[in-house]
Parts: structure tokens; sequence; C-alpha cells
């Protein structure tokens, strides 16, 4: 019965690969033309550098050497297409999201991380989510959080000041950031507590949390075969083998699921039996209800029944939010911290605006981030390190890619679009757009916050780079990055994440000062960018030196 079985399995995977992968070596199209790196091998193409932890030349190369459209090779030779073209770009994020959706691999791998939430939701699944979250994300909803923000991280500074008062020390600032990043989506999003930040060691959803994206780097081009592998192993199954399975990334990928999850369930229970006593149990929670997920449970009971999330979507919101609101932001935050620490000048003038503007108390919304220099500052951090530099998406349909610019094929013709097949896996290289030299001139790899504070060359602002970021909020002008994505499946958060990075650094600059340590720090090739002082980027980490600065 079981060899039985196997063999079904083996008939089935096997023609499955052969339908999937083979037929695009026999039918020939417009991607064939494209000049692109060789593949290191037929079984895994280009993927190996792709995904390799310290690969940045590599991707840095295929824009100098083969423009803004490239073709790359994927498992078994397939096809991939590699591009940061700015029209093919809102044509991909904009114009057609629903047809360049998310790849296979990564809403399989999400929905088994998170459940069913805004990662792994598509069409008008994804749609009707995201239109019940949106009015907890508004600009109102932000300023009456602003005191949880500043509570939790006034914890963060006493924290630091601790382990300062003696003088200058060793602070490892990307761990305290994911906590500190943990706490404010607890309290600001979920209305709970994970960390008080007074213990050396991290929550469990926390380390989980930030655990993740370092399994999943470490799984490298494997995770990209996890659709193929649901397809061929039945789903009772998929857990039993994935404990067999030698590979240790896998493993703690695993554990660390299971801890997101059930952390998840278990805070939406409380959520909900709390809901249920009425708003004066609610007034003594924390954020006294006007929490994210309190403001989301409100509004789904008052919802239409057509229009209700159930409940299992709700918990799978929970993980998507911590996650999503932690490892981006915390990193975002330890780059910055990193490139204030080599640039030491802008530190000091940035920490005088703060200063000024703090006169003796908590800097209020509307002049927070209104402070023209930090402004600039976390601009230009995102800009040259965008925490997730490299978005992928997957052709539902044939389509027509169209170009700001031709490109040359390797017969010598120009073409001005191109026709991508269904099924065609598309990378996005949205760190290749934001230094792209022909957009932002010859310093575009520079880190230089001042480029904000005069006007943007013509070229970005032709280029018309579709972003979320709509106006700035000193000088009304777009982004023209696309750091947070744009279109339908934009970072929802993005404005909470701004105003977390911005309270964060105007407590911490007035309080220290940072420099670099003497240990070497690895920027690490992942889902999102992430520090580690190993090569082999096992563990986050950034260790910085911090000095308490005089009253």
């Amino acid at each position: 019965m079981i060899g039985s079985l196997l063999q079904a399995l083996f008939v089935c995977g096997t023609a499955f690969v052969l339908w999937k992968y083979f037929r695009q070596h026999v039918i020939k199209t417009d991607l064939d033309k494209l000049n692109g790196p060789p593949p290191e091998s037929f079984l895994l193409g280009n993927l190996r550098q792709l995904r390799a932890k310290q690969e940045w030349d590599f991707h840095l190369d295929i824009g100098k050497k083969y423009g803004r459209v490239a073709r790359l090779h994927g498992f078994l030779g397939s096809n991939l297409l590699y591009v940061h073209d700015p029209k093919a770009m809102h044509h991909i994020a904009v114009k057609e999201p629903y047809i360049f959706e998310e790849t296979e691999w990564f809403l399989s791998a999400t929905k088994r991380q998170f459940g069913m939430g805004l990662f792994s939701s598509v069409g008008d699944h994804h749609r009707k989510q995201r239109k019940m979250l949106n009015p907890v994300f508004s600009v109102a909803h932000l300023r009456e959080m602003m005191p949880n923000f500043y509570k939790v991280v006034h914890s963060l500074r006493e924290a630091i000041e601790m382990r300062t008062k003696d003088g200058s020390a060793e602070v490892d600032m990307v761990m305290w950031m994911g906590r500190t990043a943990l706490e404010l989506v607890g309290q600001a999003g979920l209305g709970y507590s994970f960390d008080p930040l007074t213990e050396d060691k991290a929550d469990p959803l926390g380390e989980a949390v930030k655990n993740l994206v370092p399994a999943a780097a470490g799984l490298g081009a494997l995770a990209t075969l996890l659709p193929l592998v649901e397809k061929i192993v039945p789903e009772p199954l998929m857990v039993p083998l994935g404990k067999l399975v030698p590979i240790p990334a896998l493993h703690r990928m695993m554990r660390d699921t299971r801890t997101i999850k059930d952390k998840s369930l278990e805070i939406f229970e409380a959520k909900k039996a709390a809901l249920a006593k009425g708003d004066e149990e609610m007034k003594l929670q924390i954020g006294e209800g006007h929490d994210i997920m309190s403001v989301l449970l409100k509004a789904n009971m008052a919802s239409a029944e057509a229009d209700r999330l159930p409940d299992d979507e709700l918990v799978a919101q929970i993980g998507v939010l911590v996650f999503a609101a932690m490892d981006t932001t915390s990193n975002a935050l330890s780059l910055t911290l990193w490139r204030l620490a080599q640039n030491k000048d802008v530190q000091a003038r940035v920490r005088q605006e703060i200063l000024d503007a703090q006169n003796g108390s908590d800097i209020g919304y509307d002049d927070l981030i209104s402070l023209p220099l930090l402004d600039a500052v976390c601009r230009e951090t995102l800009r040259l390190h965008p925490p997730a530099p490299l978005r992928f998406r997957e052709a539902r349909k044939d389509a027509m890619l169209p170009l700001s610019k031709p490109v040359r094929t390797v017969d010598g013709k120009e073409i001005h679009e191109i026709l991508v097949p269904k099924g065609t896996n598309v990378y996005v290289c949205i760190g290749a757009s934001n230094t792209d030299k022909d957009l932002w001139g010859p310093d575009a790899e520079e880190w230089k916050p001042q480029r904000w504070l005069a006007p943007l060359p013509g070229e970005v602002t032709d280029a018309r780079i579709p972003g979320v970021y709509a106006n700035s909020f000193v000088l009304r002008r777009r982004l023209r990055v696309m750091t947070f994505w744009a279109g339908a499946r934009a970072c929802i958060g993005f404005k909470f994440s701004q105003l977390e990075m911005k309270v964060v650094l105007a407590v911490l600059l007035s309080t220290f000062e940072f420099d670099l340590s003497d240990k070497q720090v690895y920027w690490n090739v992942a889902p999102v960018v992430y520090p580690s002082v190993l090569p082999s980027g096992l563990d986050p980490a950034m260790p910085m030196k911090v000095t308490l600065l005089k009253k």
C-alpha cells in the first residue's frame, strides 16, 4: 500500500516538473532574447546567487552589466525576469497587481507561518481583508497612539541607560530595536504587552519572529520548492516528514512558526473575551481599546455578515502585524543608527534639531514628522537600504510588460515591451531602482540625507516611480522610491513604521551617542535584510558603542 502511494507520488511529481519547467525549453519567448548572467548550474540556475547571504555584488552587477531588465535562470533552467525599470514596476505593482501576483512559494510559506492573513490572501479575498484593516492605520489613529509610543521608547531609553551609566558600553542594538518594535506593535497594535524591556532576554514570540528571516535565508533556494512539495506530499505528512528532513533551518522555522501561531491565538482569545465583557473592561486593557486589534474586532462585529473576517483570519493578522511591524522596522532603525555612527557630523546635527524641538518634553506628532533633517535621514536610509530589497511576483497569465526605455536583445534588436508568459517568476529589485545612477545621479550609491533637503533630480521626478509615500511632510513631493512597494499590496502599516522610527530616533539620539564597535557587521541578503557579526548570518546581531550624553 505504502509502496503504491510513493510510486503514485513520484509519477505525479515527475509529470508536474516536466510540465512546469521543461515546457520553457520547447516554447521560446521574449525572455529567451534578453541578456543576463549565465546560470551557475542547470538544477538551480542563479537561485543560489539570488539568495546567498553575502551576494550583494551579484545583485549590483545585474543592473550595471545588463540594465533595467535581465534574464535569470531558475530551477531546472526555467526563465526568471529581473527588473527595475520604472514603467515596468508601475505596471506590475499598480496597474496589474492581480496578474503579477505574489509567487506561489511565498503564498504557501506565509500561509504556513501565519495563516490566511494579508500576506497569503489574493484577489478579492485580499481586498476584503485590506478594506477591514485600512482605517486602523489612519493618521487620526496614529495620533491617539502617540502616548503608547513614547511610553515604550522611554522604557528602552532607561534600559540602555542602565547599561551605559558607568561609561561607554557595547550594546546589541538590533536586539533592542527588535524588542522595542515588538512592544510597540504589542501595545499600540494589539493592546498587549510582550516585553517590559527590563530583562536581558526577549519575549519568546519576539525571538521567534526575529529568527524567522534568518531561518528562511538558511533554506536558500529550497524555499521556492515548497509548492512542488505540497503537490507531492499529502498534507497530514508535511509536518512529520519536515521533522525527518536533515535541514536545521527548516526545523528552526517550524518551531518558530508554531510559537507564532500559538501566541497569536492566545492574544486573540484574550482580546475577544475582554471585548465580550463590554467597554468598561476594554478601558482597563493596555491601549484602553484604541489598539489596532480592538478597533479591528469592533469593526468586524459591526460589519455586514458578507464583509466579516472569520476568526482564523483575524488570528492570522496578528502574526502578520507582528512580523511586518517588528522585523522590517527594527532592521531599518538598526541601519539608520549604523549610518549615523559612520557619519558623526550628521548625527550631531540631527541630534541638535531634535533637542531644539523637544524643549524639555516629548515632541508632538505634527512637530515630530515635520523635522526636516530627521525626515531626510529616514528617507535616505530607506532609499539606500530598503529593508526588503526584492519583491517576488509570478505572472498569473500571459502579460505584456511595457518599458520606459528600450532594451537590446542578444541578437542586437531593440524592444520596447516584453511578453511575460504565464507562470514566470519576476524579481523586482527595489534596491537597484533606488540606486539607479541614470535617475539619482553619480552619487546614487552614497548615503546623503541632504539630497532630500533640495529639489530631487529631474530624472527621478519624470520617471514617476510608484510608491506609497504620497507626499513629503516637509517638501510636499513624492518620495519616488518603492521601499514600501505600491498599489494594492503596498505596505499597509508604512505610516506606523515611519512614526515608530522617528519616535525611537528622537528619544535615543537626544540621550546617547552612537559609534561603530570593533566587530565587523555583515548585512545579509534575505527577504528582510538583517545584520550579523558572522558571515554565516545564523543569528541577528549589531553591536554598537553607546555613550550616555551629559545632561
